[in-house]
């Protein structure tokens, strides 16, 4: 039924331009280190402790890649984002985060790219939370990468702030790679997908829209088959599980759930509520149902009607909080129509343990003491 792509998708050739905004360690400059005297490295190491709460290590562990004798050049980097509108709190995030900005230069590297953004009518405060959340903006071209970049995404979400976030975290992709996704995008237009939905898309499987236009278009397409709407963002969800499987992995995922007892409309019916349910290794797949099933006596289309719970820990999640559940139905504590196990387990870590503490006050310790059993022992 399901015609799948291949995990791999086409790779573009390499393009000097490229979008620098790939994750590096934050000291990192270069191959090589910068070789520091011993006044610069004594001075930069009290710098950063001194004036940005740098542990000795961590000062340490910069001033291997940055160097200054003198507070005159840092301090001229700080002041100019003090001028555009950074909080210290920013400023401080950004120099921890990146301690290298340190060492550029504020007037020729720094300030044109802060002008730049303003330029696009962005805010102080939106310019200061770019620069200090993404510092490595900051290190990028501001003519052959930054511009180029921005203006192409602005063009194609006709807003500022969506090229912003798709700009954050696009990873290692060159500007010929962004033209190359017009098609893709234009296929996911024509089916009905909001601009929201290929936003969603490109911030998170940006490679995605690096396979070819016939791959691209068949995924599409077999998603459109099981009935995705274009409007809801499972689509794009099903999009990017669908691309990174095989029709072998499918089925062999599809062999398993129907092992466990469940039809394969079933299946299609949990994949179109939550498209990550596909995601799950096989092991883990038997291993969640073992325990539902044998376990807590549960029927397999528990599954069906609560995805979700089939991509949480078994371990640090399902086991421990299906004993504290199992425990307060067998003392009568709760019946099952007060709370299900489905909420319990959907419930964040702390609204989970203060849910057990406010509910069931005089019995919280032994429950809490169980839940902690279980969770050291994942069984």
């Amino acid at each position: 039924m399901l015609k799948f792509i291949s995990k791999s998708a086409a790779k573009a050739s390499p393009s000097p331009r490229i979008v620098y905004f790939y994750q590096t360690h934050p000291f990192s400059s270069s191959p090589k280190s910068v070789r520091n005297s011993p006044n610069q490295h004594s001075f930069t190491v009290n710098y950063l402790k001194n004036s940005f709460g740098f542990s000795p290590e961590e000062a340490l562990s910069a001033s291997k890649y940055i160097k200054f004798d003198n507070p005159h050049k840092p301090d001229v980097v700080v002041e100019l984002f003090k001028n555009h509108g950074f909080a210290q709190t920013e400023i401080s995030s950004l120099i921890r985060n990146f301690p290298r900005v340190l060492g550029r230069d504020a007037q020729k590297n720094l300030l044109p790219k802060l002008e730049f953004f303003k330029s696009r009518d962005l805010s102080s405060a939106d310019v200061a939370r770019i620069a200090s959340t993404s510092p490595l903006f900051l290190m990028s071209s501001l003519e052959n990468t930054i511009i180029p970049a921005f203006d192409f995404l602005s063009n194609l979400f006709k807003s500022k702030g969506k090229a912003m976030a798709a700009m954050k975290r696009l990873r290692r992709i060159s500007l010929d790679q962004l033209t190359r996704m017009n098609p893709n995008i234009a296929t996911l237009r024509e089916t009905g997908v909001s601009d929201s939905g290929i936003t969603y898309l490109l911030i998170n499987e940006p490679g995605a829209f690096m396979m070819s236009y016939d791959k691209f278009r068949r995924v599409v397409e077999e998603v459109q088959k099981m009935g995705f709407s274009p409007s809801k963002v499972n689509f794009v969800v099903a999009i990017r599980v669908l691309k990174g499987m095989t029709k072998s992995t499918w089925n062999k995922k599809v062999k398993i759930y129907r092992k466990w007892g469940l039809t394969e409309d079933e299946i299609f019916v949990a994949f179109k509520k939550r498209p990550w349910f596909m995601t799950t290794s096989e092991d883990k797949i038997n291993r969640v149902m073992e325990f539902l099933v044998n376990k807590m006596g549960l029927e397999p289309l528990f599954i069906t009607r609560n995805p979700l719970i089939i991509t949480l820990s078994l371990e640090k999640r399902i086991v421990p909080r299906s004993a504290v559940y199992e425990a307060l139905l067998l003392q009568g504590l709760i019946k099952a129509s007060d709370i299900s196990l489905t909420t319990l387990l959907n419930y964040s870590e702390k609204r989970f343990l203060k849910k057990i503490w406010n509910w069931k006050k005089e019995e919280a310790p032994e429950l809490l003491k169980l839940y902690n059993e279980k969770l050291d022992h994942g069984n």
